[in-house]
């Protein structure tokens, strides 16, 4: 029987692999990412070249202060002290762009390996065409649970998803309870792609077993020019909790019309994505002031980990910008990326996902609040634990869970 770790690409894999150097001639290795670079959600791609500009640097680079994987020495030393370069792909959000952006990537560029995509839907492609080639494809900020659970061999996700994230939030609501407060009701509004649906039948599965009732169950189309009729129901059902599942565009349309039509729930839960984003904070994000969202990375946890400020710093100098949940979550996954292609010691596609397969850091060496990295053979990460922030005087704290949080919560965001 095949299991992950032992899995090595049988010859229909074998034979659609393109010719790679050989790894003692490699001067560098180069990785392709796939990101939106124009349309609505282009600021994230630029994020994202960041991100992952910030990573190579401390791959190619030393950088003795940071304890990091492959932060003190410069370049690959399995690969002879290979630099690591990324080749970049625009797949403006669009599924089956995306799919002939990852083939281009690997039959036209020989990359050796995919990152990417935010977008969950556009992963859900270019990992099969990484899976076809037997290219590695490290999932770096999509959540949707369905994405880990196709039976790919290829594919490795070292943070959380939409399950682990939801299941959080369903144990800040408990907790809520016992204190005390009044939480009964929820309102789920969610785009029409697969991290919308994922997200909704998490959230309504986990409504049922902890016993909430949702007043609201709405799914809109991504993208849409409208969400009035949508924020008129959130508002006629005025639920306790409204948990978002949107991507940036749509996260800045629902608060704007959710201003222009009086509504402003007594807390919002969101999953992350869109609210996450600078850009809606910059938009929007004092009209729902002390709203709360899930996350994999907080400023704050510099006060655990220092290598979280040293970072910032790099990733600042490039961007303008303090990292968040999405920047956090792609800087770490070219970083174990980059670690599994050192120890494999090889470009060899086969040999890449067994080193990543094998893969065991510390979650002290990383600059996120995981215990440690890991991948179970569905190629997920399970010890990538989450965190909730609470959006208060324009920055995130976390506040749950207890033993990490650095602030109590404000229950709820309004009083009104």
């Amino acid at each position: 029987m095949l299991t992950r770790r032992g899995f090595m690409g049988g010859s229909a894999l074998a034979l659609s692999v393109p010719a790679r150097v050989r790894a003692d001639t490699v001067q560098e290795v180069t990785i392709g990412a796939l990101y939106p670079l124009s349309g609505a959600s282009a600021q994230v791609g630029v994020d994202a070249k960041a991100a992952f500009a910030t990573a190579a640097d401390i791959v190619n680079t030393p950088h003795p202060g940071l304890d990091l994987p492959l932060a003190k020495g410069e370049g690959l030393p399995g690969l002879g002290g290979a630099k690591a370069r990324l080749i970049y792909a625009d797949h403006q959000g669009d599924p089956q762009k995306g799919r002939a952006e990852a083939e281009r990537l690997i039959t036209q560029e020989k990359v050796t390996a995919l990152i990417g995509t935010y977008q969950s839907a556009v992963a859900a492609a270019v990992s099969q065409a990484a899976e076809r080639h037997a290219i590695p494809f490290m999932s770096a900020d999509n959540s949707s649970p369905s994405l880990h659970r196709r039976g790919l061999k290829y594919f490795f996700r070292a943070a959380a998803h939409d399950e682990m994230f939801s299941t959080v939030m369903f144990d800040f609501l408990d907790s809520l309870r016992k204190k005390g407060e009044k939480v009964e009701t929820l309102a789920l509004f969610y785009e029409d792609t697969i991290f919308g649906t994922d997200s909704s039948n998490i959230q309504r599965r986990l409504a049922g077993e902890r016993g909430y009732k949702l007043v609201s169950d709405i799914k809109y189309r991504a993208n849409t020019p409208s969400l009035a009729t949508e924020v008129q129901q959130l508002k006629a059902d005025n639920a306790d909790v409204l948990m978002p599942t949107s991507y940036t565009a749509d996260s800045i349309l629902l608060v704007k019309t959710m201003s222009e039509l009086g509504y402003r729930p007594k807390a919002i839960i969101a999953q992350s994505a869109g609210f996450a984003d600078r850009a809606f904070l910059d938009a929007v994000g004092s009209k729902i002031e002390n709203f709360i969202t899930r996350g994999s990375f907080s400023l704050d946890l510099a006060q655990k980990r220092p290598s979280v400020a040293k970072v910032n710093e790099l990733f600042k100098a490039r961007s303008g910008k303090d990292l968040n949940d999405n920047t956090a979550r792609e800087f770490m996954a070219m970083l174990v990326l980059a670690d599994g292609i050192n120890r494999a010691k090889s470009t060899e596609g086969s040999k890449i996902r067994d080193a990543l397969a094998a893969t065991n850091i510390p979650g002290s060496r990383t600059i996120m609040p995981w215990r440690k990295v890991v991948f179970e053979e569905t190629g997920q990460n399970p010890d990538a634990d989450p965190v909730l922030l609470q959006y208060s005087g324009g920055r995130f704290v976390t506040i749950f869970p207890e033993q990490v949080a650095v602030a109590k919560p404000v229950w709820p965001m309004s009083k009104s």
